[in-house]
């Protein structure tokens, strides 16, 4: 099945134990290797990145799912940086 790219810009991403990540703004594309190799993330959950950046890039092979939202495997919680008492 083929869908345009544009279609999915926009959508909810969310792990796959059901924690909001963010929207899809943008995706990275290997030209040369003719692939998405990232999803560019807007409007990010604070709880699980602790950047003041307004996105991240998430790799694509985190990628489980795509339709009316996305669903990326649950290893965000691997980057969390632990909070200092």
């Amino acid at each position: 099945m083929r869908e345009e790219l544009t279609s999915l810009f926009g959508l909810n991403i969310y792990t796959s134990s059901g924690v909001y990540v963010g929207k899809l703004q943008d995706m990275v594309i290997d030209v040369e290797d003719q692939k998405i190799s990232g999803l560019a993330v807007s409007d990010i959950n604070r709880e699980l990145f602790d950047l003041n950046s307004k996105g991240v890039i998430i790799p694509y092979r985190w990628v489980i799912t795509a339709a009316d939202i996305i669903i990326i495997r649950d290893v965000i919680h691997k980057f969390k940086r632990p909070k200092e008492d």
